[in-house]
């Protein structure tokens, strides 16, 4: 992009609401290819839930998933009225990040001035990240809209208090909880804020208004407004920090059941996390910005924008690091250290960086966002392929499925290898076919089990008995599909079945096992 070319960009986005290109920007680019990357195993767990009974819903929060409870609830609703195609699942993400960026421009604009805000919703929008968790029906994107409204919520509360204000504030925080138990760490970078706040004034804080925003109201507002340190009175001070405290308790009180039930049940739910190492750390900008280089940009210039923000980058330094640092602390007693939990706090990096290219000249800001787009478009198109990582190990289910959908025959049965397992081969091939064969096996299923998992027949020779033709679906390539089978349920296969013919497809094998006798 030229400078003139960039600079006359810049004259058209100042005549446009703050909020409007960002928000405009990460529709288009996280709506782009929405469904063309198959749902992967987390978002085939979000359709299983999603899809069942509020009363089977609550029985699976009471069995394994507690934590996602309420966003399966949710979700349960929206496919309800919407429908389940892999495009009406990802929809409610999509609109969350478009939100998110939305908001964001408006916090920078409000924490610091309008082209920081511009500039950081912009940088967020390009980011692979967005698109990878603004395309995943998981909970993460709603995460971090929620995460970015509590936060300009109470920026608000902070500069003009009232009730309201702070009754907004606790709603968005009590949602965040229920969205996402670890977001709630995000709760200590506001207690810092309002406790520098409470103390020093919003001044201190990093929360005044700028010098060239409207008036505030006449009272403790306007003096929160004109950048004074001078400690307020007692009882002005009281009513800060009790406001605050007393707008959390509904995310306390909503959240600590979830967390005690959800603790309990980390042994199944996290089961494939190990303890954190020092490395994960400096890995994660990569991983919740979907790409390496991107990450460590992202972290530069953010660097830069806080040195540029003095005190006022209090509220956003303080919103990226200490819920990193306190999951990072928690994750080295109790394996819970999966980066994309913090997805939420890349909003908060792009503020940063966003006030460091408010310090340029706008047509040189610009350049920064587009280049930063331009660097992202190899891992944008790797997204839209697939959502496994690494992305060059995709599951095709939807080609599984196919293969069975184009040989079955009436009275065919389906046995799945492994059934235990986090890549959820039933539910991938359940999702695409619309009359899959009977799952033989099968004693009770996931929803009357109040699991992600259906219980199989402990003596899977009766169950087989008078079955001719089964589809079997294993994980990987497997050039002898029968003898990647294990125990019982292999055995009873291997002595009643031969292969007729095999299909592979990427991360599955499907074999179609005919009796010995050939009919």
């Amino acid at each position: 992009m030229s400078e003139r070319s960039a600079g006359t960009a810049w004259e058209r986005l100042r005549r446009l609401p703050v909020w409007l290109p960002p928000a405009l920007l990460t529709l288009v680019v996280t709506g782009s290819g929405l469904g063309s990357a198959q749902l992967w195993r987390d978002e085939l767990a979000t359709w299983s839930a999603a899809t069942r009974s509020p009363t089977d819903l609550a029985r699976l929060a009471g069995t394994i998933d507690a934590a996602t409870g309420p966003y399966y609830l949710l979700m349960h609703g929206w496919t309800t009225v919407v429908g389940d195609s892999t495009i009406a699942l990802r929809l409610p993400a999509v609109l969350a990040m478009t939100v998110a960026a939305g908001l964001l421009a408006v916090l920078g604009a409000r924490l610091v001035d309008r082209r920081a805000g511009l500039f950081a919703g912009l940088l967020f929008a390009v980011l692979p990240g967005t698109s990878r968790y603004g395309q995943e029906a998981r909970p993460y994107a709603l995460a971090t809209m929620l995460a970015v409204l509590a936060t300009l919520l109470l920026v608000t509360a902070l500069r003009r208090p009232s009730w309201a204000r702070w009754a907004g504030y606790a709603a968005a925080v009590a949602a965040l909880g229920l969205i996402h138990l670890i977001a709630l760490t995000l709760l200590a970078a506001h207690a810092v804020v309002v406790l520098i706040a409470w103390w020093r004034g919003p001044a201190a804080a990093g929360i005044a208004a700028p010098a060239n925003a409207a008036p505030a109201a006449a009272g403790s507002t306007a003096r929160a407004s004109t950048g004074s340190t001078t400690p307020r009175p007692d009882a002005e001070r009281d009513r800060r920090a009790w406001r605050w405290l007393v707008a959390v308790l509904p995310a306390a009180l909503l959240a600590t059941p979830l967390l005690v039930k959800a603790r309990a049940q980390q042994s199944r739910q996290l089961n494939w996390v190990h303890l954190v190492r020092p490395d994960d750390l400096s890995a994660l900008p990569g991983g919740v910005a979907q790409s390496s280089v991107l990450g460590g940009l992202l972290v530069g210039v953010a660097a830069l924008g806080a040195a540029r923000l003095g005190r006022r980058a209090v509220l956003p330094v303080s919103a990226v690091l200490l819920p990193v640092l306190l999951l990072f602390a928690a994750a080295a007693v109790v394996p819970l250290w999966v980066p994309r939990y913090l997805v939420f706090v890349v909003p908060f990096a792009c503020l940063l960086a966003g006030a460091a290219l408010a310090g340029v000249p706008a047509p040189g800001a610009l350049v920064v966002v587009v280049l930063a787009g331009l660097l992202g478009l190899p891992d944008q198109a790797a997204l839209r392929r697939t959502h496994e990582w690494p992305r060059s190990a995709p599951v095709d289910y939807a080609g599984a499925a196919r293969v069975i959908a184009d040989g079955q025959r009436p009275g065919d049965a389906v046995v799945y290898s492994p059934r235990h397992s986090w890549l959820f081969l039933d539910l991938g091939i359940e999702y695409h076919l619309a009359d899959p064969p009977r799952d033989v096996l099968v004693t009770e299923d996931e929803a009357r089990r109040g699991d992600l998992w259906a219980a199989e027949c402990p003596q899977p020779a009766q169950c087989l008995a008078g079955t001719t033709r089964v589809w079997l679906v294993v994980s990987g390539r497997q050039a002898d599909p029968l003898a990647a089978v294990p125990d019982a349920k292999g055995d009873a296969l291997r002595a009643d079945f031969t292969v007729a013919q095999v299909w592979q497809r990427p991360g599955l094998t499907v074999a179609l096992l005919t009796t010995r006798s050939g009919r």
